[in-house]
């Protein structure tokens, strides 16, 4: 490609425009004119591909130009006690187009400011739409402040004269040197708390769906605080300074000005695209900014993805050289004040400080097995706080005998596996493997998978951060306060023979992502091949392999299918075959649905996965050869109701007499609380002619943001329709619904909802809402033609990038008592009142759904028949239904975007 000649500069204002500007005269419409010429120049610049370092600087020295020339025009140039001074990124010398201009008039202790002139030039300012922030303060003002506040010192640190007297700031600086406030050491530690309490807004993670480039870990401020570290430390006043105090290698500087320019650029197409000071990778951003990077194949997902694995590359070079470097700051100030305590552990490595430390400085090239030996002592130490920055560096760059034959050799092999089956912090060794290069050089496979996105919003981390994610949530097991959590899981792990298989399965479940295919069945071949090379017994390779393989098994089973079918819980136990499976299974898949997204673990999915995996225990102990017996299943449940409904002197009769004409699916799929609820509240609605809406949270604090509604009404075909737009208008996420009928034409409907807002918060289900859905939902029932209408919502930004064309299909059962169709789609409110409105205008009847929300789509179960009951098998009748169905969606999916 044939680039254009670059200018040595970019433009700044001429002597003319700078003569025209300083005029008292100079019009603000002359003002923008200028402002708005020069930054397209930049921007035209930026597209060219000029350097971005030449770019950032030169618009700042341009803004430099606009402020002194207003400062001429407001006549405050002749004001020898009063300067205009640049502080914080732009008294670095460092603006994109929509930046902050962060100015202190600051005036001499014996003059009052000249507050006439000051207000007319901030105010000039503003008029040109220069997006100003400012403080008028004395010398002694700014000194009493920054003693007390770490931000405000920060930002005088990096503060510059832009016009006026250059006596004034130099007399501030002395005031705020090293040797009156904030030492090298007070100013490391408060910036060091300072950035953790920043990276924990933002899960201690740089891999976040849609990341701030500059907050973020590995974000341009752990640039910035390297920066302000080593001038306040070691008295630099340019990053490169770091190279000749032996802070920084040669390589090393150039690695971070190479991640730091990216992130520029990246920022600059931000607040471009944006019109607006913007440093949030949105999706919508994210599509734009990767056709403008280059990346303009058909495959728009893929393109995204690839866009943003290169941020991801750049974030975590910044996160690991500023983890290198605060490690070097830190014992750079523990060498001034302590003498060192050294504890010799054997020939290649000691506890210096509390850090472990290389004894020599070729050891990684001498002995490359002491790279994983470093990381067993590292997990079998409990007193060992972390690794010296000489011996983080000299692995660094030891890496490249990391090759073949090092992966093959046993004392590796055997090492690795020493070091899964750590006794101390599995994970932050695993987390510093990866970001010292480490795990992705052992490991080529992983290597692949860092940086890897998946453009959707079910998956908000990368899937090297999801995977690690993982296997801390397996070690979190571990812990009193998760076994409240998860009092199954915590349980289980404690049983299962060899907890260390269950990190491999976890290192290997997601391996093979991004490749195309069944990244599961892709995956098995990785496992296989690990587990071989590390010696592992054909057993525990079958397990490992076969967790890999049926990782995503038991989270479908039990969203998608109807676990209350005793023969979908006797096909799942026939599948899992024992009770050692059954446990593995279910530790892994909750760790992975915790892993995937925090807020897809809810009260609702607990309770789903909960039931699964009893039902599945107790199918395994009756024995594989003895299936569930749905007759019996019926039986102990309306026993149970009966003993409830005894204990509250309910007519027993009665209630058997409602029972008589209840379809037999009711009491086999719904337990004996919900049938004695249900029972009790229509023997006290009855006999109104009315709808009977009865409403309660779902029992336990495993249910704390679940409702339970129940509905008992004559049978009609927009029943489903209406009830499902009314939950939508009033904010109601259905997350599961039963349909049952009577012999007297009476449907009983069941919902489990949750709200929209937040899927596992309460309902607030005081007396006022409870009256509000009931009261809601009976003047829709009772005005059906007019439920269309009720969803009224709009669909959330976020939701409108992602439109695929949605999917319907028949899916086989067990035992076919219905007919199953799956529908995926993306997310839109109304959606499920679309469906049901199909349904009703298709004479089809539903039965039972089965909700799940993931990210931006939906993955929804019909179980369904015809209007007489009857199974709907007719391939061409099936046909059709799918492709009209998915029609439909279609058209409703663009039309509310």
């Amino acid at each position: 490609m044939d680039f254009p000649a670059f200018p040595d500069a970019p433009p700044l204002l001429c002597a003319e425009e700078k003569s025209e500007l300083s005029q008292p005269s100079c019009s603000i419409v002359r003002y923008k004119a200028i402002i708005e010429e020069k930054t397209q120049i930049y921007n035209d610049l930026f597209h060219s591909l000029y350097p971005i370092e030449k770019l950032v600087k030169g618009l700042a020295a341009f803004f430099d130009e606009i402020l002194q020339s207003a400062w001429q025009a407001k006549e405050l140039l002749h004001d020898t006690n009063v300067s205009l001074v640049a502080v914080g990124g732009y008294g670095r010398s460092e603006l994109h187009p929509k930046s902050d201009i962060d100015l202190l008039i600051l005036i001499d202790n014996e003059t009052s400011a000249p507050q006439q002139k000051l207000e007319a030039f901030i105010t000039f300012l503003w008029d040109i739409n220069l997006d100003v922030g400012h403080s008028v303060r004395t010398i002694d003002e700014c000194a009493d402040m920054a003693a007390n506040d770490i931000t405000i010192i920060t930002n005088l640190i990096e503060s510059r004269t832009l016009i006026g007297s250059n006596d004034l700031l130099a007399a501030l600086k002395t005031r705020i040197d090293t040797t009156k406030m904030w030492d090298g050491q007070s100013f490391y530690q408060a910036k060091l708390a300072e950035q953790k309490q920043r990276h924990a807004k933002y899960q201690n993670t740089a891999y976040n769906l849609e990341p701030n480039l500059k907050e973020c870990p590995g974000g341009l401020r752990d640039m910035q605080v390297i920066d302000w570290v080593a001038k306040r430390h070691l008295h630099t006043h340019r990053l490169s300074a770091l190279i000749e105090k032996n802070f920084l290698s040669e390589d090393e500087y150039i690695q971070l000005k190479g991640a730091v320019s990216h992130l520029w650029r990246i920022r600059w197409a931000l607040h471009m695209v944006s019109g607006r000071k913007e440093d949030r990778l949105l999706f919508d951003h994210q599509r734009t900014l990767t056709r403008l990077f280059g990346f303009d194949d058909d495959d728009l997902k893929r393109n995204v993805e690839r866009f943003m694995q290169g941020y991801y590359q750049s974030v975590a070079s910044i996160q690991q050289l500023n983890d290198l470097l605060l490690q070097h700051f830190e014992e750079s100030f523990l060498a001034k004040n302590a003498i060192d305590n050294i504890e010799v552990i054997n020939d290649h490595f000691q506890i210096a400080n509390g850090q472990l430390e290389a004894r020599s400085a070729t050891l990684f090239q001498d002995n490359p097995s002491s790279m994983l030996e470093l990381y067993v002592l590292l997990g079998a130490h409990e007193n060992i706080k972390g690794i010296r920055a000489n011996t983080m560096r000299q692995l660094r760059d030891s890496l490249e005998v990391v090759d073949d034959h090092f992966r093959n050799d046993k004392t590796n092999t055997d090492l690795f596996l020493d070091i899964i089956a750590s006794r101390y912090r599995l994970t932050s060794i695993l987390r510093s493997m990866k970001h010292l290069g480490l795990l992705g050089r052992y490991l080529p496979e992983f290597g692949a998978i860092i940086g890897q996105m998946q453009h959707d919003l079910f998956h908000i981390y990368t899937v090297d951060a999801h995977t690690l994610q993982l296997v801390e949530n397996l070690r979190r097991l571990w812990l009193p306060e998760f076994k409240q959590k998860f009092p199954i899981s915590a349980q289980a792990i404690r049983h299962v023979p060899k907890v260390e298989l269950l990190y491999i399965a976890g290192l290997y479940h997601d391996i093979a992502k991004g490749r195309g295919g069944d990244h599961s069945e892709l995956g098995c071949v990785d496992a296989q091949a690990f587990c071989e090379r590390h010696g592992l017994s054909k057993r525990d390779t079958e397990l490992v392999v076969w967790l890999v393989r049926n990782h995503l098994f038991m989270s479908v089973t039990a969203q998608r299918k109807d676990i209350s079918d005793p023969e979908v819980i006797w096909e799942f136990a026939s599948y899992v075959k024992d009770q050692e499976h059954l446990d593995y299974l279910f530790i892994l898949t909750v760790a992975d649905i915790n892993a995937t997204n925090p807020t897809m673990w809810n009260s609702w999915r607990a309770s789903l996965m909960r039931q699964l995996y009893l039902e599945t225990k107790r199918a395994l102990r009756r024995g594989l050869d003895s299936p569930i017996d749905a007759d019996m299943i019926s039986d102990e449940h309306k026993q149970r109701a009966l003993e409830i409904m005894i204990e509250r002197n309910v007519d027993i009769m009665e209630a058997e007499n409602i029972w008589e004409t209840i379809e037999d699916e009711y009491f086999i799929r719904s337990n004996g609380d919900e049938i004695a609820w249900n029972t009790e509240a229509i023997l006290r609605h009855r006999p109104s002619d009315k709808p009977l809406i009865a409403i309660t949270p779902l029992g336990g604090r495993n249910f704390s943001g679940a409702s339970k509604i129940f509905i008992y009404t004559l049978i009609s075909k927009h029943l489903f329709a209406v009830t499902a737009a009314t939950f939508e208008q009033l904010g109601l996420t259905i997350l599961d619904a039963k349909i049952s009928h009577t012999t007297d034409n009476f449907s009983l409907d069941s919902f489990v909802v949750m709200d929209s807002n937040d899927s596992d918060t309460n309902l607030h289900l005081d007396r006022e809402r409870i009256t509000l859905i009931r009261n809601t939902l009976m003047d829709q029932l009772e005005t059906p033609s007019l439920y269309e209408s009720v969803v009224q919502r709009h669909t959330p930004r976020i939701l409108k990038i992602f439109n695929s064309p949605a999917t319907a299909h028949f899916v086989s059962q067990p035992e076919e008592v219905w007919s199953a169709l799956e529908i995926t789609a993306p997310d839109r409110p109304g959606l499920l009142a679309l469906v049901g409105q199909f349904f009703m205008n298709h004479n089809i009847m539903l039965h039972k759904a089965k909700i799940a929300t993931l990210g931006e789509r939906v993955e929804d179960t019909f179980y369904i028949t015809k209007e007489n009951g009857d199974l709907i098998t007719d391939e061409d009748t099936m046909n059709t239904i799918c492709t009209l169905l998915k029609e439909k969606i279609d058209r409703f999916s663009q039309a509310m975007d």
